[in-house]
C-alpha cells in the first residue's frame, strides 16, 4: 500500500512538474496580433517570368501580424514565407524570436487561401515562383499599415519559401511585378538553387544571407554555392552559411534529432534547371519543358533538427537585423 502511494505521489508531483514546464512565457506572446487579407494573384511559372498578368487568377490569401510587446511608433517587421509543407511551428518559432527583439513578423500563408494544405508530394499544384507574388502584396500590405516602417522590411522564407526570399531579390522580377517593393534584406534558408534564371546576377543592392545544411538531401547546398560565386562576381552582397552534418529544415524546433524521411515528398535535387528561351523552365540534360514527371525527379528525402545549426542562424539572423534595421 506504501509503495503504491509512493508511486502515485511522484506520479503527481511530475505531472505538477510537467505542467509547470509547459507554462507559456508571457515573453513570448504579442502585444497584439492582427489576421490581414492579402489580394494576390496565382499563376504558372510561365505567367510568373514572363510578367503575364491577362490569364492570373485573383486569390485572397492571410497573413498574421504579431506586433511585439513594448514597442512604440513605427516598427520593422520580417515577411516569413513557408515551405512545402505549408506554415507550422518552425514560423512560429521565428515569430516569437523577432517580436522578442522588438521586431513585427508578418507569417504569410500561401495555401490556405487557395485551398492547399501541403504540395510536398506534388509540386505542380503551385507554381514554384507564385509565392514570389504573394511576398511582393506582403510588403505592399504591411507598408501600407500605420504601425510598420516600410524602409524597414526584410523577407525570410524556408525550403520553397527560401527559393521565394532568394529569386524574390530580382530586378527583373520587381519591375514585372511591383516596382515599388524595397525589401531591406533577403533571408532564404535552405533554398532551391536548381534553375538558372535570365538575369538572376541583377539583384537588390541589399544583403541577401543564405543559410544551409551540408547533409540536406531534399535541396543540396552544392548549386547554392555555384549561384552565390556568380552573384558576387557581379559585385552583390550575398553570404553562404553552411552547417555541417544539418539536414533539411534544421531549424525546426520541433522536428526529430535523427534524420527521418519525408515520405513521398518532391525533390529536385538531382535536376539541373535553367530558363530558356524566356518564361520557359527546362531541363537542362534533355532540353525539354520540365516537369515534376521528369526522372531526376526523386523521392523521400530527409528532414531532421540540428541544435547547434539552428542557434547559430538565429545568432547570425539576429545580428543582421540589428545592423539592417539600425536597431539599438
Amino acid at each position: 500500500m506504501r509503495y503504491r502511494l509512493a508511486a502515485a505521489c511522484l506520479t503527481f508531483s511530475l505531472a505538477s512538474v510537467q505542467s509547470v514546464i509547459a507554462e507559456p512565457s508571457v515573453q513570448e506572446l504579442a502585444a497584439r496580433t492582427e489576421v490581414r487579407p492579402i489580394e494576390t494573384l496565382t499563376l504558372t511559372d510561365q505567367q510568373f517570368l514572363t510578367g503575364d498578368k491577362s490569364a492570373a487568377k485573383a486569390a485572397v490569401i492571410a497573413g498574421e501580424l504579431r506586433l511585439p510587446q513594448g514597442a512604440s511608433g513605427r516598427l520593422p517587421a520580417v515577411v516569413l514565407m513557408h515551405g512545402s509543407g505549408g506554415a507550422g511551428p518552425r514560423e512560429e518559432f521565428w515569430s516569437k524570436t523577432f517580436n522578442e527583439m522588438g521586431i513585427a513578423s508578418f507569417l504569410v500563408d500561401s495555401f490556405s487561401g487557395r485551398g492547399l494544405t501541403s504540395v510536398s508530394a506534388n509540386q505542380a499544384m503551385l507554381g514554384r515562383f507564385n509565392m514570389i507574388v504573394d511576398a511582393y502584396r506582403a510588403h505592399a500590405t504591411l507598408s501600407a499599415h500605420a504601425r510598420i516602417d516600410r524602409s524597414r522590411i526584410a523577407l525570410m522564407g524556408f525550403s520553397r519559401g527560401g527559393q521565394t526570399a532568394l529569386y524574390a531579390s530580382l530586378k527583373r522580377f520587381h519591375q514585372a511585378w511591383d516596382p515599388e517593393v524595397a525589401f531591406a534584406a533577403y533571408i532564404p534558408l535552405y533554398a532551391s538553387c536548381n534553375t538558372a534564371l535570365i538575369g538572376d546576377t541583377d539583384v537588390s543592392a541589399v544583403p541577401i544571407r543564405m543559410f544551409h545544411g551540408m547533409a540536406d538531401d531534399y535541396v543540396p547546398v552544392a548549386p547554392c554555392r555555384a549561384y552565390v560565386e556568380r552573384l558576387r562576381r557581379a559585385g552583390n552582397d550575398v553570404r553562404l552559411t553552411e552547417f555541417a552534418d544539418a539536414h533539411h529544415a534544421y531549424d525546426n524546433p520541433l522536428g526529430g534529432r535523427t534524420p527521418v524521411v519525408a515520405t513521398n515528398a518532391q525533390s529536385v535535387r538531382a535536376c539541373a534547371l535553367k530558363e530558356e528561351p524566356a518564361g520557359a523552365i527546362v531541363n537542362a540534360e534533355t532540353g525539354l519543358a520540365f516537369s515534376y514527371k521528369d526522372p531526376c525527379v526523386a523521392l523521400n528525402p530527409h528532414t531532421g533538427y540540428n541544435e547547434a545549426a539552428a542557434q547559430a542562424t538565429r545568432v547570425a539572423v539576429k545580428d543582421l537585423l540589428r545592423t539592417v534595421f539600425k536597431l539599438n
